[in-house]
């Protein structure tokens, strides 16, 4: 095994990480109601890997064959990268919700009215 063969997983652990970030500035999801989120986050990742066992077992879906990927699996047709991936897919939409939220209620508009001035100056 290559460096190459974890390109895909890594390029999910760095938007990840870019998620959490978001997530930290922006006090979006785990930085709003930790609790919340940690029940929240597997529960969606948990339904979409049922969703993906059943399309398997239905013959719907099938593992592609790439050189970026590990070749681990984690169940018959199933990457471990798919958790990754649905990791990403479902913290990015409650990150999204709940800016979106934010957005819609003015908290956005008013985080930007009080925030102090980089520049230095007023105006």
């Amino acid at each position: 095994m290559s460096l190459i063969n974890f390109a895909y997983l890594a390029a999910l652990a760095v938007s990840i990480t870019g998620m959490v970030l978001l997530d930290r500035r922006f006090r979006l999801f785990f930085w709003r109601d930790a609790r919340r989120a940690s029940i929240v986050l597997p529960l969606g990742v948990a339904f979409f890997l049922l969703w993906d066992l059943g399309g398997i077992f239905l013959g719907i879906f099938f593992r592609g064959q790439t050189e970026f990927m590990t070749g681990l699996l984690i169940g018959p047709e199933l990457p471990i990268e798919e958790v990754f991936f649905l990791t990403l897919l479902c913290y990015n939409t409650m990150n999204a919700y709940t800016a979106a939220g934010d957005w819609l209620d003015g908290r956005w508009s008013r985080r930007a009215s009080t925030a102090p001035s980089t520049t230095g100056v007023d105006g």
